[in-house]
């Protein structure tokens, strides 16, 4: 199996978006201390249980974004997109029930909204030459 480095600038923003998660769980599986920090999250008293579900949606993330960037398919991408598609609107519930209408939530909205659409418009050709 060979990698490959995309060609097309559609497809380059899809494995951009791809690589990114895959760093993001990198570092939310490996520091997940410093990832609570950054999300406004903190362990409660003795339980250390918060540790491992930061670890394991960390590991998601990584597990995903790999599989995109190695795979490099369109059906590959177009899961990768509708998976932070939801992601992104259960944010977006998440703000709207939960009052978490914060800075952060607002901006990983964004973040997640702006990984979702790469691979979705790349995969249904709006990065067409």
């Amino acid at each position: 199996m060979e990698f490959e480095f995309p060609t097309e600038f559609g497809e380059q923003l899809a494995f951009g978006a791809a690589a990114f998660t895959a760093f993001a769980g990198f570092v939310i599986m490996f520091a997940p201390g410093l990832a609570m920090r950054v999300f406004g999250l903190a362990p409660r008293g003795e339980r250390r249980e918060g540790f491992s579900e930061v670890r394991s949606v960390g590991g998601f993330y990584l597990g995903l974004g790999l599989g995109a960037v190695v795979l490099a398919q369109p059906l590959i991408y177009t899961a990768f997109g509708a998976a932070f598609a939801m992601a992104a609107f259960a944010r977006i519930v998440s703000i709207l029930s939960d009052k978490g209408s914060t800075y952060i939530n607002y901006l990983l909205l964004v973040v997640q909204a702006i990984i979702a659409a790469l691979p979705l418009l790349y995969v249904f050709g709006f990065f067409q030459t």
